[in-house]
């Protein structure tokens, strides 16, 4: 097999073994970044939660300051009744505060919904508080956990990367600029075998004397679809 083809392949195999740790890093950091992005979330609800009393409080004192004012009116009304002089005036007065019992009646009602709308807010932010105490308990030991495993992953791609740099160093520059050129965009399909004279990146049929010639492997060949750099892989007695 020509040397250079060679070093394409081991390139792209040890390419291929440096990709692979992302999804393990990327898995190693999902139970970390889930507990902050759940205690983020507990945060934001309480937040949340506090804002819409406020709202609600406010609510409760403008009734409040309503019903105040109600009683005031009453009173008013009542002092007004021993200074009444026609049967008009008494129907009058009785109306303003059948309206006002009425504007008593339903303030009330407000404000107990109200309280009782915070109450279970308040509640909710007890709640939250715990399960947010609970987090906060546990996130360093799942941290410790997660640098744990990702000090073995960084280890093992370490060397990974020693046995690249070892390899780039032997390389014809020009074909590795190449590599690299179909890299770009083929990733780490840049380097394919060929079976059953399929190109195993495009999965199209090559024509014989490309197949030949991937057969001989004396030169780097590629594939006339998709461009992708082609070997026949050895087979096993």
């Amino acid at each position: 097999m020509n040397q250079h083809l060679k070093q394409l392949i081991d390139l792209s195999k040890v390419d291929k073994e440096i990709d692979a740790f992302e999804p393990q890093i990327d898995e190693a950091n999902y139970k970390y970044e889930a507990a902050l992005a759940k205690k983020e979330s507990i945060d934001s609800d309480i937040d949340n939660l506090s804002k819409e009393i406020k709202e609600e409080e406010v609510k409760k004192h403008k009734n409040e300051l309503h019903l105040a004012e109600l009683s005031h009116k009453l009173e008013d009304n009542s002092r007004k009744s021993s200074e009444i002089k026609t049967e008009r005036e008494m129907k009058s007065l009785q109306l303003e505060e059948e309206i006002a019992k009425e504007q008593v009646t339903f303030a009330n009602e407000e404000i107990h919904r109200l309280e009782k709308i915070i109450a279970a807010k308040k509640d909710q932010i007890e709640a939250a508080k715990i399960s947010l105490q609970e987090i906060d308990s546990n996130l360093e030991a799942v941290k410790a956990e997660v640098d744990a495993k990702l000090e073995i992953i960084n280890k093992e791609r370490q060397e990974v990367f020693v046995v690249k740099e070892r390899l780039l160093g032997t390389m014809n520059q020009k074909g590795l600029a190449f590599y690299q050129k179909i890299r770009r965009w083929a990733k780490n399909s840049t380097v394919v075998p060929v079976e059953d004279q399929a190109c195993m990146g495009c999965h199209m049929i090559i024509n014989d004397k490309i197949y030949a010639d991937v057969i001989k492997a004396e030169e780097i060949t590629t594939c006339p679809h998709c461009g992708r750099i082609l070997y026949m892989e050895a087979v096993e007695e």
